[in-house]
């Protein structure tokens, strides 16, 4: 009789993590419907959503960069981070020629690029720069919708084209503006062709790290993981290959030690504590000007021991993620079948944004890497990804707001500033709680086989 009723009790009050989380939304988003509606006409929103609206908008976004890039081209001048790149190119990638960080805290495949845009002498480097990856982004954006065919994924595409744009020179001064299309055509591909998606991700990680999180999320989710190993050893041979070209073979794996003796940065989730002690003057903390790395950081108590412990700390939420997509995915099928594509697109930003969260390096470019995931799981299904969506717009706002605009003021202990910095930081801790949320409700209650409309997709494929 007990039991009876208990069972009666959770059938009218399901519990908090069985609620469709679209419900308690849809007010939101409705509100946004309508203010969406006041400021843009029904017949621009319909042209948007075609081809050419599509097209246009990346034009324009990727236009005015160019046109900048080629300004101070002209003028001789780079930009933010690719005057450090310049500088290495000049110095023949030799860390004994350059003054401040090495060349060699990046991947060996990083610096091709560097290479490429300097083949004309440092007057074009900034513009060659900014077209390589205006390129990458049209592969990316062509990718997403099929060239444009496929109408339903072009809200996705503006969407990504919005957030590259928020963000700026975050991305086309970065090489992280390099690795974030790139994932975003392999997450495209997704679990169809593991093997291709493989590899491409694999390569993406010799020239920054963070895409290795999407090579987890891969290897997790799809039948045939020996393919994804097979194309990571693949890639690896031929980035060894480079290196011994370049006579470089023992700086091969310097970047995984250049940062090991770093602190924890200023802008680092984890430092927000110790942000507000500088802030507020307590306990002797302070904030400092890393030259050797070009990277602020923030010293206090403790704050050596949780340097050291942040490496850890990231492997363990790194594994913890992949073993809970690893059981939603068996858990969904013993409840009748998962969606593969869903599972790795959730684990993706999951991943990408625990290489956030739990990273004592805390750069504000490494908000380009959660949009590749979200981009693609957009197309894949708008309604169920527009919440990390809005989320991600929020938190590239408030990044932009904290660097370029007032990074200034921020690193001379402005609590404004600091407590901008600090919703940024809360916002991606809902991200990432959000992500592991959703692949927790995969397992309880796994989604649908995809749709015929996306099962024509890439990312809606079977695996082959």
């Amino acid at each position: 009789m007990i039991k009876a009723k208990v069972h009666l009790v959770l059938a009218v009050y399901p519990t908090t993590l069985e609620k469709d989380p679209t419900i308690s939304t849809d007010t939101f988003f409705a509100a946004l419907a309508r203010f969406r509606d006041r400021i843009l006409p029904a017949q621009a929103q319909a042209w948007l959503k075609t081809p050419r609206g599509m097209w246009s908008v990346f034009g324009a976004v990727h236009l005015f960069f160019l046109v900048f890039a080629a300004v101070l081209s002209l003028r001789g001048e780079a930009f933010s981070d690719t005057f450090i790149y310049r500088s290495w190119v000049d110095a023949g990638f030799d860390e004994t020629r350059v003054s401040g960080p090495s060349p060699w805290v990046y991947p060996i495949l990083a610096l091709l690029p560097m290479a490429v845009a300097h083949v004309f002498g440092n007057g074009p480097f900034l513009f060659l720069w900014v077209l390589m990856i205006s390129a990458l982004n049209f592969l990316a954006v062509a990718k997403l919708t099929s060239w444009g065919r496929r109408r339903s994924a072009i809200p996705a595409a503006l969407w990504w084209l919005g957030f590259t744009a928020l963000l700026g020179w975050l991305g086309f001064a970065r090489v992280d503006g390099f690795t974030a299309p790139v994932v975003l055509i392999a997450l495209s591909i997704g679990v169809a062709q593991p093997f291709l998606a493989s590899f491409i991700l694999s390569a993406a990680t010799w020239m920054k790290v963070w895409p290795a999180a999407v090579v987890l999320a891969l290897f997790t989710v799809v039948r045939r993981r020996v393919r994804v190993v097979l194309a990571g050893v693949l890639a690896t041979i031929l980035v060894v290959a480079l290196a011994l070209s370049m006579q470089s073979l023992p700086k091969l794996l310097d970047f995984l030690l250049q940062q090991g003796d770093r602190g924890m940065q200023l802008e680092a989730t984890f430092t927000t504590p110790w942000l507000w002690m500088s802030v507020l003057g307590l306990g002797g903390a302070r904030m400092y000007m890393n030259q050797g790395i070009n990277s602020m950081q923030v010293d206090g108590p403790g704050t050596e021991v949780m340097s050291v412990l942040m490496q850890p700390l990231l492997v363990a939420a790194a594994l913890l993620v992949a073993g809970l997509i690893f059981w939603a995915l068996h858990t969904g099928k013993r409840n009748g079948g998962a969606d593969r594509t869903e599972l790795l697109l959730l684990g993706a930003l999951a991943l990408a944004t625990a290489f956030v969260v739990f990273n004592k390096v805390g750069s504000p470019q490494f908000m380009v890497w959660l949009s590749p995931a979200v981009a693609v799981g957009l197309a894949y299904g708008w309604r169920a990804w527009r919440v990390p969506a809005t989320l991600l717009i929020g938190i590239g706002v408030l990044t932009f707001v904290v660097y370029p605009l007032f990074y200034d003021a921020l690193s001379h202990n402005n609590p404004v500033m600091a407590a901008v910095l600090t919703l940024r930081n809360l916002m991606l801790v809902v991200l990432f709680v959000w992500s592991v949320r959703e692949l927790f409700l995969m397992g309880r209650r796994p989604s649908a086989v995809p749709s015929k409309h996306d099962a024509g997709t890439p990312a809606g494929a079977k695996e082959s």
